[in-house]
């Protein structure tokens, strides 16, 4: 009796301490974040929180982490893409035009990753610092991996984002649905991987 009791007890103690992980760990796996280093480009991806990707991405580029930054992004609305959007206010916050280049087709994050990844290979860059919103960091990353491959170095810098923190994203309605929706997201991602895999085998 006293033994079924103490497995019983260890048994409650190890589910109160994965419910009490497992959000703290989602919260982690999202949102990869790298020791900051020299690259040969920041890109970003607009999208969430743009004005904060953007302040990253100029705080960045003037402590001289990367020479050039590219920002992408297909219209939204209207007659000026999302990455032109961008680099105005970057211009206009002191960027110097030449040092931005933008991708302005891509309305996905995929395609994000596809087009931009067309760009930094004719360029010839070996290196970039990602920014995008914490919650989109490891989607993003993966796609990126995906085009240029897993010795291309990547370097994961999130912006702020107002409506999702690591530490308490279970906290709110919007962390919540953002937190799904990514999961759900990679899982689809890994799956279409594993299938193409099999299909060229």
């Amino acid at each position: 009796m006293l033994k079924l009791i103490k497995r019983t007890v260890w048994l409650i103690a190890i589910i109160v301490i994965v419910i009490i992980a497992l959000p703290l760990f989602v919260g982690w796996y999202l949102s990869p974040q790298d020791t900051i280093e020299k690259a040969d480009v920041i890109v970003t991806v607009s999208g969430g929180d743009t004005n904060a990707r953007i302040e990253k991405t100029v705080e960045l580029y003037n402590e001289g982490w990367a020479p050039v930054i590219i920002f992408s992004g297909a219209a939204a609305e209207g007659d000026i893409s999302n990455a032109e959007a961008m680099r105005n206010i970057a211009v206009k916050i002191g960027i110097s035009k030449s040092s931005i280049l933008i991708e302005e087709e891509s309305t996905d994050t995929a395609e994000n990753a596809e087009y931009t990844s067309e760009i930094i290979k004719e360029k010839g860059y070996q290196s970039m610092i990602l920014v995008t919103s914490p919650y989109h960091q490891r989607r993003t990353m993966e796609l990126f991996r995906d085009y240029l491959g897993k010795d291309f170095k990547i370097i994961n810098q999130s912006a702020l984002d107002e409506e999702w923190r690591k530490k308490g994203w279970w906290q709110t309605n919007v962390g919540r649905f953002l937190t799904v929706g990514e999961l759900g997201k990679i899982f689809v991602n890994f799956f279409s991987d594993q299938i193409e895999e099999v299909e060229i085998r």
